[in-house]
């Protein structure tokens, strides 16, 4: 039997997050700043959402106004929260999740990325590029 090594061996580290209490300026400047495009919401190192910038996109209207993109994204992102844009109840898996089961829960689901938990802390996140880098690497 192959020994399929754990998503430790994959995931990223060093984690971007938000707290609820951020607002959707701060949210698309990281996702801009850091060319990311999913942020773990956290409440200490507890996990309570993760925000994508899918999520950002179908909220905005400024892709369709030329003249005051900036203006409309501000008046937009004013109007809701992180908390009510943030997808909840995420599904997360320990660092010794084999990778294995981690591309199983990532080809079943609408998600793009996998926030890693081991006692209750948010420790890393994997996502389908991670995946794909991976795979890159067996060939």
């Amino acid at each position: 039997m192959k020994n399929i090594p754990a998503v430790s061996t994959i995931m990223s580290v060093k984690i971007i997050t938000l707290t609820k209490a951020d607002n959707l300026e701060k949210a698309e400047h990281l996702f801009k700043k850091h060319k990311i495009r999913h942020i773990p919401v956290v409440e200490g190192h507890a996990i309570i959402g993760i925000l994508s910038y899918t999520d950002l996109l179908r909220i905005s209207f400024a892709d369709a106004v030329d003249e005051t993109e900036d203006e409309i994204e501000s008046l937009v992102y004013d109007m809701f929260t992180i908390e009510q844009v943030m997808a909840k109840n995420v599904e997360t898996v320990a660092s010794d999740t084999n990778i294995k089961d981690v591309a199983k829960i990532l080809a079943k689901r609408e998600f793009h990325a996998l926030p890693i938990v081991d006692d209750g802390h948010l420790v890393g996140i994997v996502t389908t590029t991670d995946l794909i880098n991976y795979l890159l690497m067996q060939l």
